[in-house]
């Protein structure tokens, strides 16, 4: 009988079999490294993208602040100016307030009323007197309801009182100014009043 010794084929197969895996490991090793290579490469360009992009936000916030801190600084540059405009507009208007507010007392002051203090606040005039009866008072109120100047006189006191050895009347007096419009206010009334001429 033959005997054949199969060690040494064995031998070879098993080196063979050996150097398949090898190969075949360092070929899924490549394929890994070659996969974890584009991976990170691609992760890598989305995340510069991305801080690209959050730069780039972050520069447009921070010029959209500025502008907005312009535009508030306008807007209360504006507020100042449309502010100062109403008080010039204010003052243009009633600047003959003081001369009418005086003709008129002048004008609607009846025989036997003295005058003793006028004083204003606003709108608001105090007027303080002397009459030699309340009739007069009475009277001095009527004539200043009718000026187109003055409104609404309300009485606050009248009182007995001694001037110079002689009893009168001493007599406290409110009344309001007609505050004149300014032109804006006198523009927007005049076009309702054409409109409804026009009908």
């Amino acid at each position: 009988m033959i005997r054949i010794n199969l060690l040494p084929h064995r031998e070879i197969r098993r080196k063979q079999q050996q150097q398949q895996f090898f190969i075949a490991l360092g070929v899924v090793a490549a394929i890994g490294v070659g996969i974890w290579f584009v991976v990170h490469t691609y992760l890598g360009g989305r995340f510069e993208q991305q801080v690209k992009r959050n730069q780039f936000l972050s520069d447009e916030i921070t010029k959209l602040d500025k502008q907005i801190a312009e535009i508030n600084k306008v807007k209360e540059q504006t507020a100042a100016l449309l502010a100062r405009k109403k008080v010039v507009e204010t003052l243009q208007a009633n600047r003959s307030e003081v001369v009418h507010l005086l003709d008129q007392l002048v004008r609607q002051l009846p025989d036997g009323v003295y005058l003793k203090g006028v004083k204003q606040t606003g709108s608001k005039v105090a007027i303080n007197g002397y009459t030699q009866s309340q009739a007069r008072v009475s009277t001095l109120m009527r004539n200043l309801d009718s000026s187109p100047f003055l409104e609404n006189p309300g009485l606050v006191e009248i009182k007995a009182a001694v001037v110079g050895n002689q009893r009168i009347n001493e007599f406290t007096l409110n009344i309001n100014v007609t505050r004149q419009q300014t032109e804006d206010a006198q523009k927007a009334g005049a076009k309702p009043a054409a409109k409804a001429a026009g009908k």
